[in-house]
């Protein structure tokens, strides 16, 4: 004969494995829904294969271009410690700080990179913050290669943001094959800024994050890629995904961003295709900031802006901006980088070409 206590332990212990099995039943539709996109990936990878091709081919006809990587080869942090470094324009057009916290995470999976070239008798100036997830591989990656295989695109000068696309997709492409015989499923989010002339162009995959400060104001050059954006749950809900909450909205109930380099198990639904803006930058730009979500988490744009313009040193203003985030409470890796303008060099240089 059973006790109350053995009863209520009987229909607590079955109420368990019923909802148990319900989760493996739902486990089991993903998986098999996964599976079946996962050979569609093929077909994806091959057209992506194709434009690399073409990039590469093509390219070649315009010369080498020279890339001077602006950071010093150890700039990921170590131990636990604040990375934080700047530079300045020859020209002294602008100049740019930069600051990297591993925070409370265990490991550090943000990287980031500023590198210039000359292309055409232009300088070019190129920007990036790439926070990577279940791994360093992919952000690491594309610090490695992704304005590297930009500077060879063919269509870099006449049409960047068509260059940009293509070649967020080549090296989203080129990592997956190099990764297609590991166990790994690294992906990583990147945005970056890339200033050709007095041209800006943003460019974003996933939840970092991309805002000027013009005349004082915070304007956002990036739309976070999270799975309950509106478009971005239809996108996905099209090509045969699920968007599920799980502690927060996740992809297939896995991924809380809708967009992202590799996740290759997921590939099908979280495209490494980014949105692009463009900005003129007049006068009234002062600044611009890049940063990993560890900052935008806890630091809203405005108050991003109002802290940044404190400090004339762009190399303060980025230490501050991660130093805040972490006083807030943020539980990321923290990364950014402040660009800042400085108009009147640029006034000076119009003038002496013009012959004033």
């Amino acid at each position: 004969m059973l006790c109350n206590v053995s009863l209520r332990n009987i229909l607590l212990r079955a109420n368990q494995l019923a909802s148990f099995g319900d989760e493996i039943v739902q486990l089991k539709y993903l998986r098999k829904q996964l599976d079946a996109r996962f050979r569609a990936n093929y077909h994806l990878n091959q057209k992506f294969r194709a434009i690399g091709t073409m990039m590469v081919d093509t390219g070649a006809t315009a010369g080498p271009r020279a890339v001077m990587n602006v950071l010093p080869e150890k700039d990921n942090v170590e131990g636990g410690g604040y990375a934080s470094g700047g530079w300045k324009s020859d020209d002294g057009r602008l100049s740019c700080g930069y600051s990297s916290f591993r925070g409370k995470r265990a490991s550090m999976e943000d990287f980031f990179d500023v590198k210039t070239s000359k292309v055409d008798g232009k300088e070019v100036f190129m920007f990036g913050i790439f926070d990577g997830h279940g791994g360093s591989l992919a952000a690491e990656y594309l610090k490695e290669h992704l304005f590297e295989n930009l500077l060879k695109h063919p269509q870099f000068m006449t049409d960047t943001k068509l260059a940009i696309k293509e070649t967020y997709l080549k090296t989203d492409s080129d990592f997956l094959e190099q990764e297609s015989n590991t166990y790994r499923d690294d992906g990583s989010t990147a945005s970056t800024a890339v200033l050709v002339g007095s041209h800006l162009y943003v460019a974003n995959v996933g939840d970092s994050r991309a805002i000027i400060s013009k005349a004082g104001r915070a304007i956002a050059l990036s739309d976070d890629h999270k799975p309950n954006r509106s478009d971005e749950r239809k996108r996905i809900e099209n090509a045969g995904g699920v968007v599920m909450w799980a502690g927060t909205w996740r992809v297939g109930g896995v991924l809380a961003m809708s967009r992202a380099f590799g996740n290759r198990m997921l590939k099908q639904f979280v495209v490494a295709e980014p949105e692009i803006q463009e900005q003129e930058v007049d006068e009234e730009l002062e600044f611009l900031v890049l940063a990993s979500d560890g900052l935008w988490d806890v630091v809203p744009n405005e108050d991003a802006v109002s802290l940044a313009r404190m400090e004339e040193d762009p190399e303060t203003a980025a230490h501050k901006l991660t130093e805040t985030a972490f006083t807030r409470g943020s539980a990321d890796n923290i990364t950014c980088i402040v660009v800042r303008f400085h108009h009147e060099i640029m006034d000076v240089n119009t003038d002496a070409l013009s012959g004033v």
